[in-house]
């Protein structure tokens, strides 16, 4: 469905953020993005919604295709239209909106009325406290509570890619556990392709069913999560795992070294 070829990316005609990185994602599937702060995840996820401009970003080499369609050139509003809708990282709810209009605003964009209603009654089935708190405004919903409200947003837009931004991030144990079996959720009854950008590799490779790893804005490693989870250099890098299964704090560990292939 959605084909990243060797793309670039420089900031501000001076900085190299992503350098050639290419990877796939199938229909109906789910595919994580994994990588430490800096690696060039959200540039990769903003390239493909078409947003770079926003940020004086700008792809200089490579392609991006979606169902066969070239991105490239294609603004925002257009790669809405084909369907790729983005859940940034840090949910950036309307906070003076309800949650109830925070909903609609998702599907701006759509002409089927019908459809938009369809949509809006599967939203409250997979957060059913949005049903309680339609009418309150955004802002004074708790992060978890925003974290969904920016997802079921995306779902008005009746997603036929969804990309979602760091939906862990700041967010409780539980509450994570119960967003992602909502994603997988989504994945497995609207037949949504999902294209995941996590720190916490752990819960990703848990959903995800294939995987690249990122780092300086390339891609270092990819593979089935089984392939991923068990694979040394991930384990003790992005999983926090000593080759004894020890698990350490990385406040403890003040140096490590890359693997020198990763910096080939």
């Amino acid at each position: 469905m959605l084909k990243v070829t060797n793309i670039e990316i420089v900031y501000n005609d001076v900085i190299l953020a992503v350098r050639g990185i290419s990877l796939e994602v199938p229909q109906g599937g789910i595919v994580a993005l994994l990588g430490s702060n800096g690696a060039g995840k959200s540039t990769t996820l903003k390239a493909i919604s078409g947003v770079l401009d926003n940020e004086e970003g700008e792809i200089v080499d490579g392609k991006i295709e979606f169902k066969d369609i070239l991105l490239n050139g294609k603004d925002s509003k257009q790669i809405v239209q084909l369907g790729i809708v983005q859940v940034p990282e840090g949910r950036r709810v309307f906070d003076e909106l309800t949650a109830d209009e925070n909903l609609w605003v998702g599907a701006y964009h759509r002409k089927d009325p019908k459809k938009v209603k369809e949509d809006y009654q599967k939203v409250m089935a997979y957060f059913p406290f949005l049903m309680e708190r339609r009418k309150q405004l955004a802002g004074y919903l708790s992060g978890g509570e925003q974290q969904m409200l920016v997802i079921g947003r995306a779902i008005m837009a009746h997603p036929e890619l969804l990309m979602l931004d760091e939906p862990s991030l700041g967010l409780a144990p539980l509450i994570v556990e119960n967003i992602f079996q909502i994603i997988q959720r989504i994945n497995e009854e609207e037949r949504t392709s999902i294209l995941l950008v996590e720190q916490n590799a752990n819960i990703a490779l848990q959903v995800a069913r294939y995987g690249y790893i990122m780092e300086n804005g390339k891609v270092v490693l990819d593979g089935p999560n089984q392939k991923l989870a068990v694979n040394e250099d991930v384990k003790e890098f992005y999983l926090g795992l000593t080759n004894v299964g020890a698990r350490r704090s990385y406040r403890d560990v003040k140096h490590y070294k890359r693997r020198k292939r990763w910096l080939s």
